[in-house]
């Protein structure tokens, strides 16, 4: 058996090995990450030594900026969360783009208040608005909330700060701005046709549980929101320092005394640092919270995304073990031996990943890794391009493996058979929308 045979049929193996141990022994995706770097590196034939070194340092180049950024992130969703931010948000469009017109407001909304946040915080946070909007409007709780879902589904898995579009960002070395920008170019359009223009259509063919009214339903008074325009530039405060860099480096020259300035601000830890404290003003200090109240919060956000946190860099051990062994390059290899388009073919992997394991972050975690040998090959090739590729590939297959599946299928009151009709189909829409709209964009960048 020949070398590229033999590694072909290890990493193979160290797929299935590892939708083995999350969906039938149930082992925590870091965990099954780490045990699948071992047996890599074990069948590859690499020193048991440097096994472990491959593991530490993968872990420590991830987390090293990844950790920074993403915990500064939480903390932006968190004031978002407890200042009412988001209620104000979904109630000021509702206000001024009507009620019949719901699905559409969530849908910006969505778009808005996920950049943020977590997919299933989001949808918690707003899934009050729905009911009530759902309710006033006449309008089943599908077709409100469908266009909610998909949109933070969108954001979740294409635009940073998000964990997983960061994580694949710097693993491509892509430019953080531009993947914002081209993600929100390409997320938006994808959001509208997969979300309210869908749900329209499937919300006749579908069944929406009756549900009880309670007090988590309950509209908070508009006096203790804080104001729209604050909220709104507060949550794209990061984004416009960030694609703001990106942007002023295009017309600064390269001797220019500003330039330093410039990548020094709107380098993502700079960036993301200046939101937060901006947040905690616009959204506690001057809401009449206190420091103490804020370094209790701080402290609360950072629990839930340690899972994150250790399956991204389980992620990228993952990767190190790829390059180290020598797979990678293989695999690089039999990749450009298709004659695919490396584009589609970033996108099918991550989507094919999606509908195996049932987790969006670590199918683009594991993507990421086994595309980057192959980008050298492809010198003019825009490495966000691949980054948003991955992503859109993600989006697609939200089933039963998913954890999201099953939280937005609660919460509609909806049917296994109409969750497979309305959100697992939107999720499908949205993948192959967003990856011709990455096409397209392709052809001018």
């Amino acid at each position: 058996m020949d070398t590229a045979t033999m590694m072909m049929l290890v990493l193979v193996a160290s797929i299935a090995i590892l939708i083995f141990l999350i969906l039938k022994v149930k082992i925590h995706p870091f965990l099954s990450l780490i045990l699948v770097c071992i047996f890599v590196g074990v069948a590859t034939g690499m020193p048991l030594p440097k096994i472990a070194t491959s593991i530490e340092n993968g872990m420590a180049g991830t987390l090293g900026f990844l950790a920074t950024v993403i915990g500064f992130g939480t903390i932006l969703g968190k004031m978002l969360e407890v200042s009412g931010g988001a209620e104000r948000l979904a109630r000021t469009l509702l206000e001024k783009m009507g009620e019949k017109r719901a699905p559409w407001a969530m849908t910006i909304v969505g778009l808005i208040a996920g950049i943020p946040v977590f997919f299933e915080v989001g949808f918690v946070l707003l899934f009050p608005l729905v009911f009530i909007v759902a309710k006033q409007a006449k309008m089943s709780l599908l077709r409100v909330g469908i266009p909610l879902a998909v949109s933070l589904m969108v954001v979740h898995s294409m635009v940073p700060p998000h964990p997983a579009a960061f994580a694949i960002t710097t693993t491509l070395g892509a430019d953080v701005g531009k993947v914002i920008l081209y993600a929100l170019l390409v997320g938006t359009p994808t959001a509208i046709l997969a979300g309210p223009i869908w749900a329209k259509f499937i919300s006749t063919k579908c069944k929406t549980g009756v549900l009880k009214e309670s007090e988590e339903n309950a509209a908070t008074p508009t006096e203790n929101l804080p104001g729209f325009g604050i909220t709104l530039f507060t949550i794209l405060l990061p984004l416009i320092i960030m694609v703001g860099k990106t942007i002023s480096t295009l017309f600064l020259a390269k001797d220019s005394a500003l330039l330093p300035i410039v990548t020094f601000l709107g380098n993502p830890i700079i960036a993301l640092l200046i939101s937060v404290f901006v947040a905690y003003y616009t959204l506690g200090l001057s809401r009449g919270l206190k420091m103490k109240n804020l370094l209790t919060l701080t402290e609360q956000c950072f629990g839930p995304i340690a899972g994150i946190l250790l399956i991204i860099g389980g992620g990228g051990a993952f990767n190190a073990i790829l390059v180290d062994s020598g797979l990678g390059t293989e695999l690089s290899k039999i990749l450009m031996s298709l004659n695919m388009n490396p584009i589609i073919l970033a996108w099918l992997i991550a989507w094919l990943m999606h509908l195996a394991i049932g987790s969006a972050t670590v199918a683009m975690i594991s993507t990421a890794g086994m595309v980057l040998p192959m980008l050298a090959a492809y010198p003019g090739l825009s490495p966000e391009i691949i980054v948003l590729a991955i992503g859109s590939g993600a989006i697609g297959w939200c089933h039963v493996n998913d954890s999201s599946f099953w939280f937005v299928k609660e919460y509609l009151g909806l049917s296994l058979p109409d969750m497979f009709k309305s959100f697992t189909a939107a999720c499908l829409i949205a993948s192959f929308v967003s990856l011709g709209g990455i096409l397209i964009l392709s052809l001018v960048i």
